[in-house]
């Protein structure tokens, strides 16, 4: 058996935990564009899932990945600062949407496989951000 240092078992549990927010988010990110899409369209449905999807995952994220640091700031603050710094985890995620929705007929004619790929790609970013900025 492995022994980790507690700090590295507390990175592990949060980085699994934001994994588990991040596919709730894709449930929800994936509703929304499927909800969306026929009003309007598949790029207007994508831009607005984000921001709802996001959210989500702020509230989540700050009552379970990251309960114990989330009380330094008001939920206002927070929420506002976790959207400006996971702009770059949206212009990875949405970048690869989008490319993917304009070349691929198969992204085109099923949605989630875009909306997967850009979750996967900006999940890295968006963890190391949040917990670096947002939720220490």
């Amino acid at each position: 058996m492995i022994l980790l240092r507690p700090d590295h078992r507390t990175i592990i549990l949060q980085f699994l935990r934001f994994g588990v927010v991040g596919g709730l988010g894709f449930v929800v990110d994936t509703a929304m564009v499927y909800g969306t899409r026929g009003w309007l369209g598949l790029y207007g449905a994508g831009a607005f899932a984000y921001p709802v999807a996001a959210s989500f995952n702020w509230l989540i994220n700050r009552l379970w990945t990251f309960r114990q640091t989330s009380g330094n700031r008001s939920a206002r603050s927070q929420w506002l600062r976790f959207l400006a710094v996971n702009l770059i985890g949206f212009v990875l995620n949405r970048g690869a949407y989008f490319a993917l929705i304009y070349a691929s007929e198969l992204c085109r004619d099923r949605p989630i496989l875009a909306v997967a790929a850009g979750a996967i790609v900006g999940m890295f970013a968006n963890f190391g951000l949040s917990r670096r900025l947002v939720f220490s």
